[in-house]
Parts: structure tokens; C-alpha cells; sequence
């Protein structure tokens, strides 16, 4: 772990101390905890899933679509015959 010495005001280290005491924490844990979540958050930020967008395919002849169900002309049976025979 690496020492560094941090110049804040005195109002701001005291928050940190008198919230770390209510905790049963260090200030020096405090203010670690918070430099990683700033890393985080804005050196490192991560891609959530969610905000990935969804890849856009075009549907291959007799596949379905969660939103358009099975084509009428489509022998589902069949299809899982032929795949088991190949």
C-alpha cells in the first residue's frame, strides 16, 4: 500500500472523523474506500450490461421472434426430425 499525504480542510477531515467514529471505521478507511470509488466511477468507469445496446439481426427464413411467434408455413416438428436425422 502506498503512504501519500493529502492537504484538506480542517471542517472536511473532521466529517470524515466524527462519521468513521459513528461507523467503528478510520478516517484513513474512509478515504480510501472513497478514492476507489472515485477511480471507479471516473478513471475506470465499467460498462453495465445494460447500457449496451441490443445488436439488431436480420431474422434467418423459419426462425422465430419472441415477438412474432412461429410463420404459419413452418413445420416445427419437422424441423427438429430433420436435425436429429443430419
Amino acid at each position: 500500500m502506498k503512504t501519500i499525504t493529502v492537504n484538506v480542510s480542517e471542517p472536511v477531515y473532521r466529517d470524515f472523523q466524527e462519521y468513521a467514529s459513528s461507523v467503528d471505521r478510520s478516517a484513513a478507511e474512509l478515504i480510501r474506500q472513497a478514492m476507489e470509488e472515485f477511480r471507479d466511477r471516473r478513471i475506470r468507469p465499467r460498462t453495465s450490461v445494460r447500457d449496451i445496446a441490443p445488436l439488431r439481426l436480420r431474422p434467418k427464413p423459419h426462425t422465430f421472434s419472441a415477438q412474432g411467434g412461429l410463420p404459419d408455413d413452418t413445420d416445427l416438428l419437422d424441423e427438429m426430425l430433420d436435425d436429429v436425422r443430419a
